[in-house]
């Protein structure tokens, strides 16, 4: 079998990369500018709060950033495993939020995010091919080591923004629901009893 790419699939596997960046774009156009229907940053940022992404601004923002940045440079073909990356990371992230509500989107679940996010990965795997300027570059930013490094890096950050985001949750819960001492005991666990 050969390893030789057909021109199809070389235009197949452009195509697919270039409409994928296209939604990644359009995607965090709405968070940053307020595109598409979006909520521009200031309203993705009292939606970040509200599920747990603390420092709310920057969150707002470097999602936008993560999905528009990592879509145009998907579309170009360029940096792709670091593109991937991003883009699969910010995805993943934002699958966990859907994931309560089960899988299929129609019930707000994770199948949207997730299938953006593993399509991000298979370019983060697989380079850009042929008709992208990751091969008109020589690949300068696309080695084997640089898809190895972005591949490992998206389960260690969807992992850390995960935990932050569940540790705020659970500040807030605590904060809202204080516990109250009993009568002629302490709220404090260590201290002695009356």
């Amino acid at each position: 079998m050969s390893t030789q790419t057909s021109p199809s699939a070389s235009a197949a596997q452009a195509l697919f990369r270039v409409a994928l960046g296209g939604v990644l774009v359009a995607h965090g156009s709405q968070k940053l500018f307020g595109w598409f229907g979006g909520s521009g940053i200031e309203g993705t940022s009292k939606g970040m709060h509200a599920m747990g992404f603390r420092p709310a601004t920057p969150s707002a923002v470097l999602a936008g950033l993560g999905e528009a940045g990592a879509g145009v440079a998907l579309a170009l073909g360029l940096a792709t495993p670091a593109a991937g990356s991003v883009a699969a990371i910010t995805m993943g992230v934002a699958a966990s939020v859907h994931a309560p509500n089960g899988f299929f989107a129609t019930n707000g679940g994770f199948e949207y995010p997730a299938v953006l996010g593993l399509a991000a990965a298979s370019f983060t795997i697989g380079g850009a091919g042929r008709a992208s300027l990751d091969a008109a570059t020589g690949q300068i930013f696309d080695r084997p080591w640089m898809r190895v490094a972005a591949l490992a890096a998206i389960p260690a950050a969807i992992g850390g923004q995960v935990y932050r985001r569940r540790q705020a949750l659970a500040a807030d819960a605590a904060a809202a629901h204080p516990i109250a001492p009993v009568e002629g005991k302490s709220a404090d666990p260590i201290a002695p009893e009356s």
